[in-house]
């Protein structure tokens, strides 16, 4: 399975703002975009006016970077995107939102994408009782994600009690329900692209890849 293995605070520098791809350490002056501001590279960007096609350019990059989506990948979501019916862009916002990834983190099981993807792939969630390693798996409304239990008595993990303290930290979008006392988490309805605070300007990626 390919996937992008390089440092992540390079791809925030790129884009020249904060993606929030490493959870709480983008809150603090450890953030990459914070300590270096300049793209990665020896060579000094020069200053100018970009083009329609680089801002389209950088919309999409920014939101396969935030997704941690390969391109192959989120070029097939815009193509699911586009024979769905009604607004394109609504719909790509919903295939995204609806990765298994996005979900533990928007349910704030996770403190990042990064981390939601790693541990979905690892093994410690289940979808409607079953054990789903999947990141990319898209949920459904009725679908409960759980975590895994461990021990023979089905006791929490210490690392698992660790990142789920104080549950929620993050607003949970409506289209979500959690239950904090048992850890899981209800898929009530489809995405709700409205709720999506990414400040993605989703217009202009479905105008990338409409040329």
């Amino acid at each position: 399975m390919a996937r992008y293995k390089d440092a992540v605070c390079r791809k925030c520098r790129r884009i020249g703002e904060k993606l929030f791809l490493k959870g709480e350490r983008c809150y603090t002056p450890r953030c990459g975009v914070e300590r270096r501001r300049r793209p990665p590279g020896e060579s000094v960007p020069r200053r100018r006016r970009p083009s329609d096609w680089a801002l389209q350019l950088r919309e999409k990059q920014k939101t396969r970077f935030m997704y941690g989506v390969l391109e192959r990948q989120f070029r097939r979501y815009f193509d699911m995107a586009r024979e769905g019916s009604g607004a394109t862009g609504d719909n790509l916002m919903q295939v995204l939102e609806s990765r298994l990834d996005n979900v533990v983190y928007r349910l704030s099981f996770v403190d990042s994408r990064q981390q939601g993807r790693q541990l979905v792939n690892h093994g410690h969630f289940y979808v409607n009782g079953s054990r789903m390693d999947i990141p990319s798996y898209l949920v459904n409304p009725g679908d409960v994600i759980t975590w895994k239990r461990g021990g023979e008595n089905g006791s929490t993990p210490e690392f698992i009690q660790d990142l789920t303290d104080g549950l929620p930290k993050r607003p949970v979008p409506s289209w979500l329900r959690l239950d904090p006392a048992n850890l899981t988490g209800e898929v009530v309805t489809p995405p709700i692209p409205s709720e999506v605070d990414s400040g993605i300007e989703i217009r202009l990626v479905v105008e990338f890849y409409s040329k």
